[in-house]
C-alpha cells in the first residue's frame, strides 16, 4: 500500500481541537468531504470529555487553547496509543511541536497550512501504525525461508505461479487463497512464498493460528476493539485485519473459529470492511486472505463445523498439498536441503545420510510430514556420532529397507489396508489419473499406462455399455 495514494479518509474518525471557530469549521468541512467522521472541540476541557467518551483514529490538536495547553492531553496520557495526534501550531511555535513529537505525536502542521496535506499525513501515520502492529504480532517469522518443491510438487509450483501472475494483473482486492493439507505439509511456508513472490511483498504478512486464539478474544484479536468493549479493554486497539491492510493475512486452521466469527470473516472478504468489537464504524480494509486447513472444508460443512457460504467464498484458488509419504523420492532431496540448513543452525559439519538412513526415510509413513522429517533429522544430527547419519531411531525392518527400489512408482511405505483392497477400483483410478495428466487424451493416457486405447475406452465406457 502506498500511503501517498488515495486521498479518501472514508471510515476514519477525527477530533478537531482548536479555539478558532472558523478554522474548525473549514477543517471539519474539508475532512467531511473526504469521508471522515468529524467531532469538534474548542477547549482543553471539551477535548478531554470527547477523548473519554469516544475513540478517534486521529486528533488534530492546537497547542494553545483558552484553558491550557493541548499538550497536556498527551502529558497526562489522555490519548490512547491507537490514536494518532497531529499537532497544529502557529508560526514560531516549533518548540512546542518538537515537544509534541517527543510525546508521541505523529506529525505537526504550521498554520496556515494547505488542507490537502491532511490525507497524506493521516495515511502516512496509519501506515506506520499498521507496521507497528504487525511487528507486535510477529514473534518469530521465518518468512525468508524458501520452499522446496521438487518433482512431486511441480504442479503446485505452476499453480502458484499462475496465482501470482493473476495477482500482478489485478493489483488490489485480491481474491482469497485456500491451502489444504495435513499437519506439517508446509501450508504456512506456501503462504509465505505466495506473499513474498506476489505484488504485496513489501507490505505486512500477518500470520494467525486461529486454533490458538481463545474463543472469547478471537473477534477482538482479528477485528480490533474500542475502549470499554470488554473487561480490561482500557483503550482502542487495532485488529489484525487492519494491521494487514494492503498486505496479506494468513488464517491458519480457520475452521476452529466459531460460526459468529466466521461470519465476520466472510463480511470482511466480501465487503472489504470490518467493525471493531464494541464499535459501530465500518473500517475499510484491503487484505489478501490466505486460509489454511488440515481437513477438507466440505467435510466440515457437512458436520456443521464450518459455514457453507464461507467455504464457497474461499474455495476459488485452492492449493492442495500432498502428504510427505506421497512425494516419493523427493523425500531424499528434501532431507538433504533440511540437513544443510540444520547443520548451519547447529554449527556442525555437513554430514551425509547413509544408504540405510535413506531407505528408512523412504519406508517411514511420516504422519507428521515435513515438520516431523525436520525434527528427526535434527535429532540424528545432534545425537548420532557416526560419520554419516543412519537415522536408526526411525521405525523400519529389514524387509522394508530392502524393498525401497530407486525409481519405483509405488510408495515404499504402502501397506494393504486391513479391510481389504479392491483391485478394479485401483485400476480405474490409475486410468483416471493418466487421463488427467494427458488432458483427457485417450492415446496419451494409453501410452502412459502401457496399454491399448481400447483398454482405456473399456475402462471409461465398458460398464456403461454392459448396463445398457
Amino acid at each position: 500500500m502506498n500511503p501517498q495514494g488515495d486521498t479518501s479518509l472514508s471510515g476514519l474518525s477525527v477530533l478537531v481541537v482548536d479555539d478558532e471557530r472558523l478554522l474548525r469549521r473549514r477543517l471539519s468541512a474539508h475532512l467531511d468531504a473526504l469521508g471522515a467522521a468529524v467531532t469538534e472541540a474548542a477547549t482543553l476541557a471539551e477535548a478531554c470529555d470527547c477523548a473519554v467518551a469516544q475513540s478517534f483514529d486521529f486528533i488534530l490538536l492546537d497547542i494553545h487553547l483558552p484553558d491550557g495547553s493541548g499538550l497536556d492531553l498527551m502529558r497526562e496520557n489522555r490519548i490512547p496509543d491507537s490514536t494518532g495526534v497531529v499537532v497544529m501550531t502557529a508560526q514560531g511555535g516549533v518548540e512546542g511541536a518538537v515537544e509534541a513529537m517527543r510525546l508521541g505525536a505523529v506529525d505537526y502542521l504550521v498554520k496556515p497550512f494547505d488542507y490537502g496535506l491532511l490525507p497524506l499525513v493521516m495515511k502516512r501515520a496509519r501506515h506506520a501504525r499498521q507496521t507497528r502492529r504487525a511487528v507486535e504480532h510477529a514473534r518469530e517469522n521465518d518468512g525468508q525461508k524458501s520452499f522446496f518443491f521438487g518433482d512431486a510438487l511441480a504442479p503446485i509450483r505452476e499453480q502458484l505461479d499462475r496465482i501470482v501472475a493473476s495477482d500482478r494483473r489485478i493489483g488490489t482486492q485480491l481474491p482469497p487463497v485456500l491451502i489444504i493439507g495435513e499437519t506439517g505439509t508446509g501450508k504456512t511456508t506456501i503462504a509465505r512464498w505466495l506473499h513474498q513472490n506476489g505484488p504485496r511483498a513489501p507490505e505486512p504478512l500477518i500470520e494467525v493460528n486461529c486454533s490458538a486464539l481463545p474463543e472469547s478474544l478471537a473477534e477482538a484479536e482479528l477485528f480490533g476493539n474500542e475502549r470499554g468493549a470488554f473487561t480490561d479493554a482500557r483503550s482502542a486497539r487495532q485488529g489484525l485485519f487492519e494491521a494487514a491492510h494492503g498486505g496479506s493475512l494468513l488464517l491458519d486452521e480457520l475452521p476452529s473459529l466459531n460460526p459468529a466469527v466466521q461470519a465476520k470473516v466472510l463480511t470482511a472478504i466480501e465487503d472489504r470492511t470490518i467493525r471493531r468489537l464494541g464499535g459501530n464504524k465500518q473500517i475499510q480494509v484491503d487484505v489478501r486472505v490466505i486460509a489454511a486447513t488440515s481437513r477438507p472444508l466440505s467435510e466440515l460443512v457437512n458436520s456443521g463445523e464450518f459455514r457453507r457460504d464461507l467455504m464457497h467464498r474461499l474455495d476459488l484458488f485452492r492449493v492442495e498439498l500432498p502428504p510427505l509419504r506421497a512425494r516419493g523420492h523427493d523425500i531424499l532431496q528434501l532431507a538433504d536441503v533440511l540437513l544443510e540448513q540444520l547443520s548451519r543452525r547447529h554449527r556442525l559439519p555437513r554430514r551425509q545420510i547413509s544408504e540405510d538412513g535413506r531407505k528408512r526415510l523412504l519406508t517411514y509413513r511420516w504422519p507428521g510430514n515435513v515438520r516431523e522429517l525436520a525434527h528427526e533429522l535434527e535429532r540424528g544430527l545432534v545425537f548420532e556420532d557416526s560419520a554419516s547419519l543412519n537415522l536408526a531411531h526411525l521405525p523400519g525392518d529389514s524387509d522394508s529397507l530392502t524393498s525401497a527400489v530407486p525409481g519405483d512408482w509405488l510408495s515404499p511405505g504402502f501397506r494393504f489396508p486391513d479391510e481389504g483392497f479392491v483391485l478394479e477400483d485401483a485400476v480405474n483410478r490409475l486410468v483416471q489419473l493418466a487421463l488427467k495428466q494427458s488432458d483427457g487424451n485417450i492415446s496419451g493416457a494409453a501410452r502412459m499406462l502401457g496399454v491399448t486405447r481400447d483398454f482405456v475406452r473399456y475402462r471409461l465406457y465398458g460398464d456403461r455399455r454392459e448396463k445398457s
